[in-house]
């Protein structure tokens, strides 16, 4: 037996724990189905656990634990639209801008940062990111614009260093 606590289980259990609900509301607006929005936030927290090791901490976990539960929520449209017949889009790598926002993006305040991920990643409409996150269409709004004040800042300085 293991005498040193898994802190990163611990810590997974807690987020699970008190972030549930929202995690579920985002796979619902994903998958359109609260059924399978339980089962995908079950399987992106699976995932995540048996993942672990592999969090590396350069963002936060719970930020890590989203592209968990998102992408099972995609996983089960795809798997939905594959049974029914229909065309199922490929997952595409993101865009070399995303990737070289992420530093900036992850240095956002914890709201703005969750409705920029919900936005652009997720590819939820701000209805649905208010649903999710039980707040107003406008608190969305005004959340999404700050963050692109505040990477637009960012990029300004970037460049008048370069």
């Amino acid at each position: 037996m293991n005498r040193f606590p898994d802190r990163r289980l611990s810590e997974l259990e807690a987020l699970y724990r008190a972030r549930h609900s929202h995690f579920v509301r985002v796979a619902r607006a994903i998958t359109g189905d609260p059924e399978r929005a339980h089962e995908a936030v079950q399987d992106g927290f699976a995932d995540a656990i048996r993942s672990r090791k592999t969090f590396r901490g350069d963002a936060p976990l719970e930020a890590w634990v989203w592209r968990a539960v998102v992408n099972a929520a995609r996983k089960a449209v795809r798997h939905l639209l594959a049974e029914a017949g229909l065309p199922v889009g490929g997952e595409s790598e993101p865009p070399q801008a995303m990737r070289e926002l992420a530093p900036t993006i992850a240095a956002l305040p914890e709201r703005q940062r969750l409705v920029v991920f919900l936005r652009y990643y997720a590819d939820l409409d701000y209805r649905a990111i208010a649903d999710a996150l039980d707040v107003e269409v406008g608190t969305v709004s005004a959340t999404l614009a700050a963050a692109h004040s505040k990477v637009r800042t960012a990029l300004e300085e970037v460049r008048s260093d370069g």
